[in-house]
Order: structure tokens, then C-alpha cells, then sequence
């Protein structure tokens, strides 16, 4: 069998729509050749759920399907299990609630040869379905990533889903993000800091943009805003977890946060009071700067890595 150029990695967890959307829309990928291709689906359920669905994927699919089960939990823990049996030279994530465009990875690959980029990153599109009215452009837009108008080279990162890295640039290629994130998250935030102070280039691309199709349970504001504090908790714990720590970073995080908290906690307040529409969008704000201000152990709030039924 030959070896694939680029691998496709899909982490799911007990989402089997999600999951037969993403990956349909990795086969109708166009501008690509398929014999360049393999679609690595890694399932992170104690149970193997994911596998009968795989399998009929894979019937479908014009190049290569590969389950693998990774029944410990932790997003850190399925993408390590994934890359270790991911063949290709290039990683491009995809997440099981988004959905690529046919020309998706195409502009991935056009911006990394034009570029020498070692990951490239592209927009994504929340949509929300129809029956979600209130709040509904803040809860569109907290699901959505935005960046430059043009593509180019840029001095910072986002997320893993909807992205394509080179993997020989990765610290450790086989096991690259870190465990200690597995119940927090932002173990690709850490894996691409890690880059970056190597020397890593970083592009953007818009034209590689997905849908993300949250799953309804998360389209409250009783989802959203825990979720912006624990991203405020991102930078304070960052510069934490340097090697040293950088202290002062730490001071001057926690202060911003504090005045962000509470300007925006208090502009909150009076949109609450007057209902205002723009109100989630405020309140979204005054709960990152709480983050920033309050990063540390007690405050920690797990989004990631819970077992079946936990």
C-alpha cells in the first residue's frame, strides 16, 4: 500500500451524526489526489461505538479508512493514539461537529507549499439550526473562528480543528500533545507555544474555512460562558506552566482580568436589566477576564475526558 501524503484525523466521542457528516465531507474533497489520502477516525468511548459506523464509511470512502480505539479518555489521549497510527508526512484535523467544503484541503495544501508553512489554519463557520433564536448570533459566533481578511503568514496560533501540520515539525511526532491537558484541554494550545518557540512558521488561510455544527445541548449561555472562563484561564496558565515560570506574566494577566471582569461584569449587569441583545456578548467577555484572574487548581473546570455516562 502505498504511503499516504496526508492523513485526515477525525476525534470522536459518541457522536455518530457528527462524526458520518465529517467524514463524508473528507470524500468529496476535489483538487487532491485520493491515492495522497487516509482518513484516520479515533474512537475515545470506553466502548468501541464508533467502529460499525466506521466500517460503513469506509465502504464509501475513495481512499483508505483506519479505526482506531483509544478507550482511556482525554483529548490528548486520542490524538496521540491517532498519530500513532496516522502514515502520512502532513496531519490535516478535522473535528466530528465540522463540516470541510469540496476545495477544504486543497487551500490547505496551496497555502502550506506557498507559505513553507508547518501548520496552516483556516476559518470555521458556527451554524446554529433554526429552531435556536435567542442568543442566537453570539452563540454563532462563539462556535465560529475568525482571523485576517488574507492569508499569510501569522505570529500566533488557533485551534487544532481545521488545521494541517507538518509533522516532522512537531516536538515529538508520534506523541506530541501533552497528557497533563487531557481534562482541561488546550493541548494543542501547548503543542503549538512548544512549536513556535522553535521557530515554527504559522499561515493562514481563508479560503479553507469548515462548518461547525455544535451539538444542541451546547447552544446555551449556560455552556458558553463557564466555556469563556475557562479560555480566560488560558493565558494566566500558560505563563504558569513555562519553563520557569513567567511570573510576571502571570501578575500582569491577573490584573488585566480583574478590570476586564469588572468593567464588563458590570456593563453585564445593566444589559441584563434593560435586555439588551447584545447582552451574551458582554457577559461573554466579563467571564474571560474572570478566567485570567482566576486560572489556578480549585478553578479548573473539566471539559474534557469524561467517562461514559460521568
Amino acid at each position: 500500500m502505498a504511503t499516504p501524503r496526508v492523513s485526515l484525523v477525525i476525534p470522536t466521542q459518541r457522536r455518530p451524526h457528527g462524526l458520518a457528516v465529517a467524514a463524508r465531507s473528507t470524500f468529496r474533497q476535489t483538487g487532491v489526489d485520493v491515492s495522497d489520502l487516509e482518513l484516520v477516525v479515533v474512537d475515545n468511548d470506553q466502548a468501541p461505538s464508533a467502529q460499525a459506523l466506521t466500517q460503513d464509511l469506509a465502504a464509501e470512502a475513495p481512499f483508505p479508512v483506519v479505526y482506531v480505539h483509544e478507550p482511556e479518555p482525554g483529548v490528548a489521549n486520542a490524538r496521540n493514539t491517532a498519530l500513532s497510527r496516522a502514515r502520512g508526512a502532513f496531519i490535516a484535523f478535522l473535528d466530528d461537529d465540522e463540516e470541510a467544503p469540496e476545495g477544504w484541503l486543497a487551500a490547505l495544501l496551496a497555502a502550506q507549499a506557498k507559505y513553507a508553512a508547518d501548520v496552516v489554519f483556516g476559518p470555521v463557520r458556527g451554524r446554529a439550526p433554526g429552531e435556536i433564536v435567542r442568543h442566537r448570533p453570539y452563540l454563532e459566533r462563539f462556535f465560529s473562528r475568525e482571523g485576517p481578511d488574507d492569508a499569510g503568514v501569522i505570529d500566533h496560533h488557533y485551534g487544532c480543528g481545521d488545521s494541517l501540520i507538518r509533522r516532522a515539525a512537531m516536538p515529538d511526532p508520534d506523541r506530541p500533545f501533552a497528557a497533563f491537558r487531557n481534562y482541561i484541554g488546550g493541548e494543542d494550545d501547548y503543542l503549538f507555544a512548544q512549536m513556535r518557540e522553535a521557530g515554527a512558521v504559522f499561515a493562514w488561510e481563508p479560503a479553507a474555512w469548515v462548518w461547525e455544527d455544535p451539538v444542541p445541548s451546547r447552544l446555551t449561555l449556560r455552556y458558553t460562558i463557564p466555556r469563556a472562563f475557562a479560555y480566560g484561564q488560558g493565558p494566566s496558565a500558560a505563563c504558569a506552566a513555562a519553563s520557569p515560570p513567567d511570573r510576571l506574566g502571570v501578575a500582569g494577566w491577573m490584573a488585566q482580568g480583574l478590570v476586564q471582569a469588572g468593567l464588563f461584569g458590570a456593563l453585564a449587569g445593566f444589559k441584563w436589566l434593560v435586555r439588551a441583545p447584545d447582552f451574551a456578548f458582554t457577559l461573554d467577555r466579563a467571564a474571560r477576564g474572570l478566567g485570567k484572574t482566576l486560572w489556578w487548581g480549585p478553578f479548573k473546570i473539566q471539559f474534557y475526558g469524561l467517562r461514559a455516562g460521568a
